[in-house]
């Protein structure tokens, strides 16, 4: 299941197995993706985002009993057809036992797919495992989910996608001022009002975080110094953490009077040191500023 930059993942499985999970987390690492898709309009979506930009080369598909029997009986036919037009493709199929399956339909109140035929819950499950047999002789990789919690399928769908690797995660640091409240999606909030404060330095007032003339006075500050490698220690320690834990954003905010120096200073420091650590998904964001 390791993407390569031009590839289709398929998705399917069981009804309440956890291929929507599945999707949302390829979703998460750029996939273009598309739920219930019937199978054989396959080869006309691939030839449309390949003539897209390069964010459209990773595609996924949800494809499972809600598609029509002929068309499931003909995906080997169909991957075949992508494959021609340049994708790697890969079949994944989600599995679990019949007795978690009806569980999970009870603890949901959801229908099962098939229930719409009139068919008993069990039969019903009987009934798709048959329909899917196509899918499950052409998978690539079958995952039981008998067993996984939804943070440990997320794991699972990483693992085999990109080794979980560190970019995964993408990182806001976001400056504020608590005269307008501390934002409501942030993580972590760091208090930097205990730091010198350049309002109170004529030159510096009409300046930002971002000036060079405001960096020197906070670089000459051993208090700043202090504090910034703290934070910055605190971040290094537990960010790899937050990624084990499959978590796809993590936002870490600076608050400080006016949300125009000191706030500004530390979110730009740590933007710039998680960068050249080697994170590729790291944003920075002035409230105040804007």
């Amino acid at each position: 299941m390791n993407a390569a930059p031009s590839s289709l993942v398929i998705v399917s499985g069981l009804s309440g197995s956890g291929k929507s999970v599945a999707l949302r987390t390829l979703e998460d690492l750029g996939f273009y993706c598309v739920d219930n898709l019937p199978a054989n309009l396959l080869p006309d979506l691939v030839q449309n985002m390949a003539s897209d930009d390069l964010r459209r080369h990773r595609v996924a598909v949800g494809i499972d009993v809600r598609n029509l029997t002929n068309d499931l009986r003909l995906i080997g036919d169909l991957l075949t057809r992508v494959q021609a037009q340049g994708f790697d493709t890969k079949l994944v199929f989600f599995d679990t036992d019949d007795a978690v399956l009806i569980k999970r339909f009870s603890e949901t109140r959801r229908k099962h797919p098939l229930s719409m035929q009139g068919l008993p819950l069990s039969d019903a499950i009987a009934e798709e495992r048959r329909q899917l047999q196509p899918l499950v002789a052409l998978a690539d990789l079958v995952v039981d989910t008998t067993e996984l919690n939804v943070h440990q399928l997320r794991k699972r769908v990483l693992d085999e996608v990109q080794g979980h690797a560190r970019s995964s995660i993408s990182i806001l640091f976001e400056s504020f001022a608590y005269k307008r409240g501390v934002p409501p999606d942030a993580d972590f909030v760091f208090d930097t009002r205990c730091l010198p404060n350049p309002h109170w330095v004529p030159d510096l007032r009409p300046l930002s975080g971002k000036d060079a003339a405001v960096k020197a006075y906070f670089e000459a500050d051993p208090q700043v110094a202090t504090y910034l490698r703290q934070v910055t220690e605190f971040i290094d320690t537990w960010l790899p953490r937050f990624e084990s834990e499959t978590r796809s954003y993590l936002t870490v905010a600076f608050g400080c009077t006016g949300g125009k120096h000191r706030s500004v200073y530390l979110a730009e420091s740590l933007t710039r040191h998680c960068s050249a650590g080697g994170h590729d998904k790291v944003m920075v964001y002035h409230r105040e500023l804007e």
